[in-house]
């Protein structure tokens, strides 16, 4: 049994013979003590209070009294307020460290057929440009979240909608048609993603001078954008798409083979993956199918000139167009489309939509629309709201061409960490294959620490220098040390010290605090889980990558002649190392055993 387990079992048996209350040891949930208060584990104490007839004070000291006498884990406590703060009998700690080390999977729970179906979409790219830095955002966040929610005993389906279709794919077509002069990735030796995002930029480029043109002549800024002939030529192939032109059609599904490849790049890069995509040439016609059912039902309503509503007036929003009065769908419908395909392709128990804070509206009136719909997750749907990624510089326009590209961003955090790596003497005779290797490991793993680090609901900014460093809270600090102490048990294993039996120690200060920060690991995971922040998995990691930093420091091991005593901290360097590696997979993030 966990520490918190035994803990938790023992203060429903007190509870019982003190109170004659009968509390199942699992709704009893053990924390780890706060920093500024003595002792390992804490026990709220208020469920009590009532049935004892007595303070929370009170409560806390009859039952940390008779845990004391009862329960050889306890050797004190103390009472703060209703909070019951134990402290676990130092030999204690090695039955802890024995059944981590004795569990497979520790801290990740199997999920079975009978598991909740999470589904979590994360990445949405448009084909018109090259994933950016929000995108690695966005893709590491959700990714991570999958990962997370699979080890909380979860189903879980990854999955990805591709913006393919819009006015916004028509710009990059339009300009192609008209600027492209056949240009192609072969020809032009560009990722087919950067390609048309270049094309892109080029539209907004001669769109921008076409209304400067117009307003010259007199036009307000408003009169311009209806009169713009670039404009209205990229709406007339729009329908002209929606009408299944042959030539128009054979253009978008060329340019965007292009961006596939392009993109499949990227996320084999990054680490990324998906179990279903869908695409939005496929799902908005589900869409509309459904408004139009929605609209026979009374559900939505159609005005004079033949666009389609919803009145949301009731649940206190406003109106939400759903179809265009040329019939042309907007995202929203798209989005009720793909939810139908989805809700038809599997028993979704949870959808989870990791989209940036900007759409916080957009979520809140599909959930209304889906549950109007039918939908019986809709009212439920969870909008995994994230803050925006900016640069040191500023914000990122891709219109203007001002994004930081995926690729190009990767590339960069790469050839910092070999440069970095280089200058602290860290790739020091190694062969070129292994700097390569070492150098996309220590890069990547950076990048993606640094913004997964943060609490996912705030703005954050990332800053490739800070992120790249051996000290402090940083992915090559994490991964320095994990490589660190394989490095320790290479060492252990090449001169013959197996582990053997260490039950008789009494573990120290920081070998204690090594053990219980590995006992935390689960509850870790559970949090992260239930809270949707993989922050709580990064920063865990560093804090525990920091005790055992302390430990290593004050504790000799490959030179412990005390056999047993080094048994022990060879097994705490082994779980750590476990527990590093499984917690940095949870973020996606690979950990070297040399470095």
């Amino acid at each position: 049994m966990s520490i918190d387990s035994i803990i938790a079992l023992a203060v429903s048996n007190a509870v019982k013979n003190l109170y004659g209350v009968e509390t199942p040891a699992e709704n009893i949930v053990p924390q780890a003590t706060r920093k500024e208060f003595e002792g390992n584990i804490t026990v709220v104490v208020f469920p009590w209070v009532k049935a004892a007839r007595k303070s929370p004070e009170a409560v806390g000291m009859e039952i940390g009294e008779w845990l004391q006498a009862n329960e050889p884990a306890v050797e004190k406590f103390n009472v703060v307020k209703g909070f019951l703060n134990i402290t676990v009998a130092p030999q204690f700690w090695n039955s802890v460290l024995g059944h981590i080390a004795g569990t497979t999977d520790f801290g990740l729970t199997a999920a079975d057929e009978s598991s909740p179906l999470v589904m979590v979409e994360y990445s949405s790219p448009n084909t018109n440009k090259p994933l950016h830095l929000g995108h690695v955002r966005n893709n590491l966040l959700g990714f991570s979240l999958a990962e997370i929610l699979k080890a909380c005993g979860n189903r879980v389906i990854k999955t990805n909608i591709v913006n393919d279709r819009g006015i916004h794919i028509c710009k990059s077509m339009l300009a192609w048609k008209k600027w492209g002069e056949g240009a192609t990735p072969e020809s032009t030796g560009k990722k087919g993603d950067h390609l048309i995002g270049d094309f892109y930029v080029l539209f907004d480029k001669h769109y921008k001078a076409e209304l400067k043109e117009l307003e010259e002549k007199g036009m307000s800024k408003e009169e311009a954008e209806a009169a713009s002939p670039l404009m209205k030529e990229a709406r007339e192939m729009l329908v002209k798409w929606e009408n299944k032109d042959p030539e128009i059609r054979s253009l978008w599904e060329m340019m965007n083979s292009w961006v596939y490849a392009g993109f499949d790049e990227t996320y084999k890069r990054m680490g990324v993956n998906f179990d279903k995509i869908y695409y939005e040439s496929e799902t908005y016609l589900e869409g509309k199918e459904k408004v139009l059912e929605g609209l026979e039902a009374g559900k939505m309503y159609r005005k004079e000139d033949g666009s389609v509503w919803a009145d949301l007036t009731g649940e206190g929003l406003d109106h939400k167009l759903l179809l265009r009065s040329d019939g042309t769908s907007v995202y929203m419908t798209q989005d009720i489309g793909t939810a139908k395909l989805r809700y038809r392709d599997y028993p979704i128990d949870k959808m989870i939509y990791v989209v940036g804070n900007e759409q916080n509206y957009h979520f809140q009136v599909l959930s209304i629309l889906l549950d109007r719909l039918g939908f019986k997750w809709g009212k439920d749907l969870v909008h995994f709201s994230y803050g925006m990624v900016e640069l040191p510089e500023g914000k990122m326009k891709s219109r203007e061409g001002t994004v930081v590209d995926a690729d190009d961003l990767m590339d960069d955090m790469v050839s910092t960490a070999r440069s970095v790596s280089a200058e602290l003497g860290k790739l020091d005779g190694l062969s070129p294959e292994e700097i390569d290797s070492i150098s996309e490991t220590v890069g990547l793993g950076a990048l993606k620490y640094f913004l997964l680090k943060v609490d996912p609901r705030k703005n954050m900014t990332f800053n490739p220098k800070e992120s790249i460093d051996f000290n402090g809270n940083t992915g090559p600090f994490i991964q320095y040390t994990y490589a660190r102490i394989c490095s320790v048990l290479r060492k252990a294993a090449d001169e013959g010290m197996a582990i053997g039996d260490y039950s008789a120690v009494v573990p120290g200060e920081k070998e204690i605090a090594l053990i219980q920060a590995l006992a935390d690991f689960p509850a870790t995971v559970q949090a992260a889980g239930q809270t949707y922040s993989p922050a709580l998995i990064a920063n865990y990691v560093y804090d525990l990558v920091k005790s055992y930093n302390q430990f290593y420091h004050d504790c000799s091991i490959l030179k412990e002649t005390d056999s047993a005593v080094r048994s022990l901290r060879l097994e705490l360097s082994r779980q750590t190392a476990r527990v590093i590696k499984s917690g940095m997979n949870l973020l996606g993030i690979n950990v070297p055993e040399r470095m």
